[in-house]
């Protein structure tokens, strides 16, 4: 839209605000479905075309988010800034970049829509958005991340603003991955190298224990425990890490956990 055009807000319902989603991928689709069984009024655009009941298509990321109060964008992350710069968002919309990526992107897509008179809002998705859609748990910052929460909440989507910079919800999301991924990394390498030694039955039900009988103590058991006992715990995962060798399995993660004990060993010398 020209950047000289004005969106006002029609109301404080989301119902009476048109909303454009670009991007018409599995996320895409599942939220801009859920929005228009609300009622929304939403131009959706993808480069490929699909249909989506309810949705307007529109031929162009521009045509979808001329005269939207809500412009959310649900794209690779290696495409952001161009979707945004081709949606050219205006004075008094809302551009939601929902993408997954760092902080210092974020920052730039601010950069990139907020000079027109638009405002910003960093969206964390926190859950898989296949079964939940719309109401997919989510953090949001950026100058715009309140007026989002207003607009979005009385849908039913769980909404915590965190702050007015943009990157900062992005900045969560991207730490609690660390810890996520990390843990079904490991579980893969374990699993990995008990199928090779033939008892991986037994080692998945070990695992099923643990996430059974977990409690916020367990985490502080991890926490202290491993810089109480880092000197020991080195040997052990220098042991693991020749066994998985041995059975053909790449220590990556193996490898790391000894590393990090090897610096808590050396953090307590210095202590």
């Amino acid at each position: 839209m020209p950047q000289s055009d004005t969106v006002v807000l029609m109301g404080d319902k989301i119902v009476d605000n048109p909303v454009a989603v670009l991007g018409l991928g599995e996320a895409g689709v599942a939220i801009a479905g859920d929005l228009a069984a609300a009622g929304v009024d939403v131009r959706g655009y993808d480069p490929v075309e699909r249909e989506v009941e309810g949705v307007k298509r529109s031929g162009s990321a521009a045509a979808a988010a001329g005269g939207a109060a809500l412009v959310m964008s649900l794209n690779a992350a290696a495409v952001a800034l161009d979707v945004a710069r081709d949606a050219s968002p205006g004075e008094g919309q809302l551009y939601a970049d929902l993408n997954t990526g760092p902080p210092s992107l974020k920052a730039e897509l601010a950069q990139a829509v907020e000079p027109s008179g638009a405002r910003f809002v960093d969206v964390a998705l926190m859950g898989p958005v296949p079964g939940n859609g719309l109401r997919t748990p989510c953090l949001v910052s950026g100058s715009g991340a309140g007026d989002y929460a207003e607009l979005l909440s009385p849908l039913g989507v769980p909404v915590e603003v965190v702050g007015d910079e943009p990157g900062q919800a992005a900045e969560r999301k991207l730490l609690r991955s660390v810890f996520m991924k990390g843990i079904a990394a490991a579980a893969i390498e374990s699993l990995a190298a008990a199928r090779a030694a033939g008892c991986e039955e037994w080692l998945h039900g070990e695992l099923a224990g643990v996430f059974e009988g977990a409690s916020p103590a367990l985490l502080e058991r991890l926490l202290e425990g491993s810089r109480i006992h880092a000197a020991r715990r080195v040997h052990e995962m220098r042991a693991a890490s020749e066994m998985l060798g041995d059975l053909r399995v790449e220590p990556r993660i193996s490898d790391a956990a000894r590393g990090w004990l090897e610096q808590l060993e050396a953090e307590a010398h210095v202590g």
